[in-house]
């Protein structure tokens, strides 16, 4: 039984949808050359039915001979039950192909997205990489499914070609020139289905990223009253992709009506041709039946022929989106020789001014609070153009999975997945309940403990809906604080809880951080009179490092900027 998801996907080839088609499937090359035998042998066995048949007919009920039509008999169950059992290998592999072709897009997709971090979201939208994983690998699934019964569909046609040309040479060349004739006259249709299925979904993306943000910021909206504007503009959009869907689903409906009516009127043309040389006595009974079973019969290869150019079509619009994926690079990159990070050592940012002394409690306040996201990037080498050194080390020299050892950055945009509450908290599995409860009580989150009806084994919704927005503030630091990196860098970490729980978590942080280095990137009262150092940054550079109290009696600017004071209003007080 083979393992899924894979333990290495491989390096996918991305220069094209093509290629990338090609490249999965050499990656699972054995089990698609399997379906293909199974896929062959199953169509084969099916090729040979109307042939048995029409040996029956002439050589034991027309001839009367029992034992010849017994014979034939045993012959036709044999093959139906080789027919049988192909088709449940035929099938068993087609399973296998379709679920190893989505897993691995899925994986190398996954892979490349938590490779590009940050980067991925500044060139494509949520909702573009969401339609990659709810449906583009389905088709490249479907395009390696179909391609065992399409081998079994070609080799089935060369089957009967041979045994109706042997037979009748008109209607063997009848047969063998109008099948192709009848796939090339639905050819014309496949190119506009492939740009309208594109349309589709590229229309289908841009409604999920309009989803998406309704959705993230629906409590914004509402406070604004937006609601109604943004449901109009998702319902627009939804008919959009309603009309595009419609587009497809007409083109569709025309090539899906043509491949039953021209086999239809091609099985009837057969049939009658085949009953004039009957009538003539050039062909015999079973003959007869025989080419009218065949006529039937490639129906399914000729379906199956147009099916294969169809997947192919879908597959390669879905190709082309993960392609999009996959060929993005991110923005942080890894030095052609890197050099390993020390330790321990102090945190400094020289285009700033900011140092983070080692094993300090460090607060950074920004006069400009946008910023602060901005330098929390740099102090973690999320941006290209960071000068940061760690233990005199240029963090740019060194791996990005060596800086992500060394310094952990948990800012606000920190997410919540599925599964249980220990593996959300502890994804390697690596500390005991005991330190698990540590970090909880660290960041005062015993109480969503003790409401979860299976404590830590309780399962963890989607983004952590569940709980309330200081719930999951509260949680994602417990999973920072577990991480336990020699430098955590906290951007607002105590933004949506109150002021008691705060003042319980600013004590609580300095003392399970002793010894190592914690930055918080914060304006918060309560937990800058707790840190060890406050340094204050405006327009991009430290203005004044020292205590908090010192800082508010000697610089009218950070004293505004922690108290949120107006200039005239200071003046007043």
């Amino acid at each position: 039984m083979k393992q899924l998801p894979l333990a290495d996907p491989g390096t996918p080839d991305h220069r094209s949808a093509a290629r990338y088609l090609l490249w999965v499937a050499r990656g699972q090359k054995a089990t698609l050359f399997g379906g293909m035998a199974f896929g062959i042998l199953w169509m084969g066995a099916q090729a040979f039915i109307p042939a048995i048949l029409g040996k029956a007919i002439d050589e034991g009920i027309a001839a009367g001979d029992t034992e010849r039509l017994l014979r034939w008999t045993a012959v036709l169950f044999a093959v139906g039950v080789l027919q049988a059992l192909a088709g449940i290998m035929r099938h068993r592999f087609a399973v296998v192909n379709w679920l190893s072709g989505a897993y691995r897009t899925v994986q190398v997709v996954t892979r490349k997205s938590a490779d590009l971090g940050a980067t991925l979201p500044k060139h494509l939208a949520t909702g573009e990489v969401v339609s990659v994983g709810a449906g583009d690998l389905a088709y490249i699934g479907n395009v390696l499914e179909t391609s065992a019964r399409f081998a079994g569909a070609i080799v089935a046609f060369g089957v009967v070609a041979a045994i109706l040309l042997s037979s009748s040479t008109t209607l063997g060349l009848v047969v063998l020139i109008g099948v192709p004739l009848m796939l090339f006259a639905l050819g014309p249709m496949l190119r506009p289905l492939h740009k309208r299925q594109f349309a589709q979904r590229e229309a289908v993306g841009e409604l999920n990223s309009l989803g998406s943000d309704i959705v993230a910021g629906l409590r914004v909206l509402r406070g604004i009253g937006g609601e109604d504007s943004f449901s109009r503009r998702y319902r627009a959009e939804s008919q959009r992709v309603r009309g595009a869907g419609v587009k497809v689903a007409g083109i569709q409906s025309v090539l899906d009506a043509a491949q039953v009516l021209l086999p239809g009127i091609f099985v009837v043309a057969v049939v009658g041709l085949g009953a004039h040389f009957a009538i003539r006595g050039e062909l015999s009974a079973g003959s007869l039946v025989a080419f009218y079973g065949y006529a039937t019969f490639l129906v399914l290869p000729l379906r199956t022929a147009t099916e294969m150019a169809n997947q192919l079509m879908r597959a390669l619009v879905a190709g082309r989106r993960v392609v999009r994926v996959l060929e993005l690079t991110p923005d942080v990159v890894d030095p052609a020789e890197p050099v390993r990070l020390p330790e321990r050592g102090d945190l400094v940012d020289p285009v700033s001014g900011i140092r983070a002394r080692d094993g300090l409690l460090t607060a950074i306040v920004s006069a400009e609070p946008d910023r602060a996201a901005l330098l929390a990037d740099r102090l973690g080498r999320y941006d290209e153009t960071s000068e940061v050194r760690y233990g005199g080390v240029t963090l740019a020299s060194a791996t990005r999975a060596d800086v992500r050892a060394r310094i952990l950055v948990s800012d606000t945009a920190a997410q919540m997945f599925t599964g249980t509450l220990r593996e959300e908290l502890d994804p390697d599995g690596r500390r005991t309940d005991e330190e698990l409860m540590a970090a909880l009580r660290t960041a005062s989150a015993e109480d969503v403990l003790v409401a979860l009806t299976d404590g830590l084994d309780s399962e963890v919704e989607e983004k952590g809906r569940s709980f309330s927005g200081g719930q999951r503030q509260r949680l994602i630091l417990v999973r920072a604080l577990l991480a336990d990196p020699s430098v955590l860098v906290l951007v607002e970490p105590t933004s949506a809880v109150d002021a008691h729980t705060e003042a319980r978590i600013a004590d609580r942080l300095r003392e399970y951080r002793a010894g190592r280095s914690t930055v918080v990137l914060t304006s918060s009262p309560l937990l800058l009179d707790r840190v060890d150092e406050v340094v204050f940054v405006a327009e991009g550079r430290v203005v004044a490092a020292g205590a908090h109290r010192h800082l508010l009696d000697t610089e009218p600017q950070y004293r505004r900027t922690v108290t949120r004071q107006t200039e005239d209003e200071e003046v007043l007080a």
